[in-house]
């Protein structure tokens, strides 16, 4: 490990970026940007410069931030102007989360469509075509048959649909009310869900209050 770097620094017309190595030990870092600084403290005598970290995939805390900033600050004319880390990356979550099974095209009538996990049509279901599935059905079109979400006995699955004019809703083992009580002229998409075991509808803006997540198909 000896002779090997961890930091190199770059001049750019705002100023310095100094590229922080993010697999070294912190305290590494440190020792090597002091030692940096006091083998080139001519070079940076002079004019204010404006420094820029990089560390690369490395989180630190707001702490060692401002240890950064004090190896920084001793050289009067060096100024940090930020500190930067990449973005997190995102764990794949899918393989241990209910599938999305995605259809285009029209259901028509007699026709019924059964999945095991959440459901998104790319179209509309006529009436007298079905869909049902164990979890939650979005329809990008308009619903004008029958929809059976949770039909596995979820009561937090749910039912959207662009156009919500639909001949029976079900979730779980509860039935919607009169189908004229459903007609929507509205021009948002809106979904429907259990509140105390009753069926209602809402605009899908309010599904992430109102399961307090993310609205993600339930994170697929």
């Amino acid at each position: 490990m000896t002779g090997k770097t961890h930091i190199t620094i770059k001049g750019v017309k705002e100023g310095l970026i100094f590229l922080l190595d993010d697999q070294c030990e912190f305290v590494a870092l440190l020792d090597e940007l002091n030692a940096k600084l006091d083998k080139h403290e001519q070079q940076f005598n002079g004019p204010i410069v404006h420094v820029f970290l990089k560390l690369g995939s490395r989180q630190i805390s707001d702490e060692d931030k401002e240890r950064l900033r004090s190896v920084i600050r001793r050289q009067g004319n060096l100024i940090v102007q930020s500190i930067e880390s990449d973005p997190p990356v995102q764990e794949e979550v899918a393989a241990e989360l209910p599938g999305l099974h995605i259809l285009s095209g029209m259901i028509r009538s007699g026709q019924t469509v059964e999945h095991d996990g959440h459901l998104l049509l790319l179209g509309d279901v006529n009436p007298g075509g079905t869909l049902r599935c164990t979890g939650d059905i979005f329809v990008m079109g308009a619903l004008r048959g029958t929809a059976h979400a949770g039909s596995a006995g979820d009561e937090g699955a749910i039912i959207a649909a662009s156009l919500m004019t639909p001949t029976q809703l079900r979730i779980a083992e509860v039935i919607s009310r009169p189908p004229d009580e459903w007609t929507s002229a509205e021009p948002w998409m809106e979904y429907a869900f259990l509140r105390e075991g009753t069926m209602a509808i809402d605009k899908m803006t309010t599904l992430g209050r109102r399961r307090k997540e993310v609205m993600q198909f339930k994170g697929v």
